[in-house]
């Protein structure tokens, strides 16, 4: 199995207009390398109106950093006024959609439900989803950490086939650290992210669980990326308010350089 090249995700939520997205990839494609994209996978999730210029950017320049998008809903087509279809981001030239954010999760009521529909129309799409999951304060408090993030992760992925879910890329995001300022410890991030792992092998089999790429987002730094990374199950970071600024993402995308 060959090693798992990490992913380093910018999801730069409800900020950035078009113009300064251009501005902040040109800027962050100066400050990367060819060296760095050898050796970590970077994805930038910017909002969907500024998803056409970005990539007519990354397409002009050739920069070797992949569009994503922040979510989608699972039909191609249809009457739901508001709402992107996996088709529509396809034709885009989109890599990557985020899905189950717990941000849709608590504040849009995502259920497990519709975040598996939507995993499913982004494969289908032939796109990669950033399936997420992760726990509040007070579940984390009630010990229902374990429990809940396997569950999230059951449902969320449930009739995929192995083989699908070794492409993916899943998201362990506890919600008590997103933008918080505060941050799991490596080793609290390692038991959750081991844990699903385990999980997924024992729901689609080993060379799934070992071929998975899974991310650890909340309150990610460049201060904090490289004892993350040091642990053996985290494969990147979905990274939030680090990611509006080219060089901190610069910088957290070149951890290995210290």
């Amino acid at each position: 199995m060959a090693e798992r090249k990490p992913l380093i995700s910018g999801n730069w939520k409800m900020h950035h207009t078009h113009l300064e997205a251009i501005a902040m990839v040109q800027k962050l494609s100066y400050l990367l390398t060819d060296a760095d994209y050898h050796v970590t996978d970077v994805s930038v999730h910017p909002a969907f109106t500024a998803l056409r210029s970005i990539q007519t950017i990354l397409d002009a320049d050739r920069i070797p950093i992949a569009l994503g998008a922040q979510n989608c809903y699972w039909e191609p087509r249809g009457a739901y006024t508001g709402e992107i279809s996996p088709l529509m981001l396809a034709k885009l030239a989109v890599s990557f959609v985020i899905v189950g954010h717990s941000e849709r999760r608590q504040i849009f009521g995502e259920t497990d439900e519709w975040v598996n529909r939507k995993a499913k129309a982004v494969l289908a799409n032939g796109m990669t989803p950033i399936v997420c999951c992760g726990e509040t304060l007070e579940e984390r408090q009630a010990g229902l950490t374990s429990s809940l993030c396997l569950g999230q992760i059951g449902g969320s992925l449930a009739g995929l086939t192995a083989e699908q879910v070794a492409g993916i890329v899943i998201a362990y995001e506890p919600i008590w650290a997103i933008g918080t300022g505060v941050v799991a410890t490596p080793e609290d991030a390692q038991a959750v992210i081991g844990a699903i792992r385990i999980e997924v092998g024992n729901l689609f089999g080993a060379d799934a669980a070992a071929a998975v790429r899974i991310q650890y987002g909340g309150s990610v730094k460049p201060g904090n990326i490289a004892v993350l990374m040091s642990q053996p199950d985290i494969d990147g970071a979905l990274v939030g308010g680090a990611s509006l600024d080219a060089e901190e993402f610069s910088r957290i995308v070149r951890y290995r350089a210290g």
